[in-house]
C-alpha cells in the first residue's frame, strides 16, 4: 500500500482517523488552557498579595506542579481519581469499576500544570504595568473594578501574550500524555495505526508532522494577536 493510500481519506486511508485524534488534542488543550487560566490568575494574584499566608500558598502550587512529572500528576488524576470514585461508589451500593471520563481527566491534569505555569506568566506582566498609569487611575477617582478593566487586564493581556503562546505549546505536547489514559487524541491514534499495520515509522512521522503543523498555525495566531494588541498602545512619533 502507498503512502498515499494509506495516509489518505479513502476507504483503507487513516487521514480521517489522525486529522480526528489532532481535533481531540486541539479540545484538549483549549480546556486546559482555559482552566490554567483562571487558576493561574487566581494563584498569580495570591503571589502579589500583600498576605504571608495567600503568598505561601502560591508558592507551594507553582513549585509543585511544576517540579513534578506530568505524567505523574496525570497518573494521579486519572487512575487516583477513578479508585476515589470506585470507593465512594462502593459505600453506595455500587460494585465494580467508577471511572473519571478520559477528556476530563485529561484537560483537569494539563489544565493544573498549565496554571502554574500560567501564574508566573501573568505575576511578570502585572508587575511590568507601569505604577504610574495606576496611580493616575486612582488620583482621577477610578475605583478598584475600573482600574482593572481600563488599566490593568488590557496592559497584563498584552505584557503575558508571548508568555502564553508558549505555555500553550507546553500543553499541547504535554497532551500527548494523555495518551496512557486510553483518549483518543493523536498520540493515542497514531499509536493504532502504527500497531494495526506495522508501519510505526511512517505514522509516528505523520504525527510527528501534525503536531508541527498545530505548532506553526497556532504561532502565526499568536503572532497577530500580539501584533493586534500592540496596535492599542503604540504612542504616536512626534516631529520637530
Amino acid at each position: 500500500m502507498s503512502a498515499f493510500t494509506q495516509f489518505g481519506f479513502g476507504p483503507t486511508g487513516w487521514g480521517g482517523f489522525l486529522l480526528l485524534g489532532a481535533s481531540v488534542t486541539v479540545a484538549v488543550t483549549l480546556a486546559s488552557l482555559a482552566i490554567g487560566a483562571v487558576l493561574g490568575s487566581g494563584v498569580a494574584a495570591a503571589k502579589l498579595s500583600q498576605s504571608l499566608a495567600l503568598r505561601l500558598v502560591g508558592d507551594v502550587y507553582t513549585t509543585v506542579f511544576r517540579g513534578v512529572p506530568e505524567l505523574l500528576i496525570i497518573y494521579l488524576f486519572y487512575f487516583g481519581g477513578s479508585s476515589v470514585l470506585s470507593a465512594i461508589g462502593r459505600l453506595f451500593g455500587h460494585e465494580g469499576f467508577v471511572g473519571v471520563p478520559t477528556f476530563l481527566a485529561g484537560a483537569l491534569a494539563v489544565g493544573i500544570i498549565s496554571g502554574s505555569y500560567q501564574a508566573e506568566v501573568f505575576r511578570g506582566a502585572f508587575q511590568a504595568v507601569s505604577r504610574g498609569e495606576i496611580e493616575a487611575a486612582r488620583a482621577v477617582g477610578m475605583n478598584g473594578f475600573l482600574r482593572f478593566r481600563r488599566i490593568i487586564a488590557p496592559q497584563v493581556f498584552r505584557f503575558a501574550l508571548p508568555g502564553l503562546g508558549n505555555v500553550w505549546q507546553l500543553s499541547l505536547k504535554d497532551s500527548a500524555l494523555i495518551s496512557v489514559t486510553g483518549l483518543a487524541e493523536l498520540m493515542r491514534n497514531s499509536q493504532v495505526g502504527a500497531g494495526s499495520t506495522h508501519d510505526y515509522f511512517g505514522f509516528y512521522v505523520a504525527g510527528g508532522a501534525l503536531y508541527l503543523l498545530m505548532t506553526a498555525v497556532s504561532n502565526r495566531i499568536f503572532d497577530a494577536a500580539e501584533v493586534r494588541t500592540g496596535k492599542s498602545f503604540r504612542r504616536p512619533v512626534h516631529t520637530a
